[in-house]
């Protein structure tokens, strides 16, 4: 089986269960996280995920409606893009 990867990026104000509730809504839907780096700056939590979306029955732009609904929710800016994309963007 071939790995569909994309990244999903989490950003704003820290609180107890972001990792949880993110990580949960990607459980739910079928998606495997193959990597996971968090870290708080002052206030603020920032969180970069590379996770595969091959076993999902949502689509990549499914999984973006949800998890940017999910964190409107939270409070929280969540983005996901297809890891080609996002390679390419961050091309220096």
């Amino acid at each position: 089986m071939v790995k569909e990867l994309v990244v999903v990026t989490v950003i704003g104000l820290d609180r107890t269960g972001i990792v949880a509730q993110i990580s949960n809504t990607l459980a739910k839907n079928n998606v495997n996280i193959e990597d996971i780096s968090q870290t708080i700056m002052d206030k603020y939590f920032a969180m970069i995920m590379l996770v595969d979306i091959s076993q999902s029955s949502k689509s990549l732009e499914e999984l973006q409606k949800l998890l940017a609904s999910k964190g409107e929710e939270m409070n929280l800016e969540v983005k996901v893009q297809h890891e080609n994309i996002f390679k390419a963007m961050h091309r220096i």
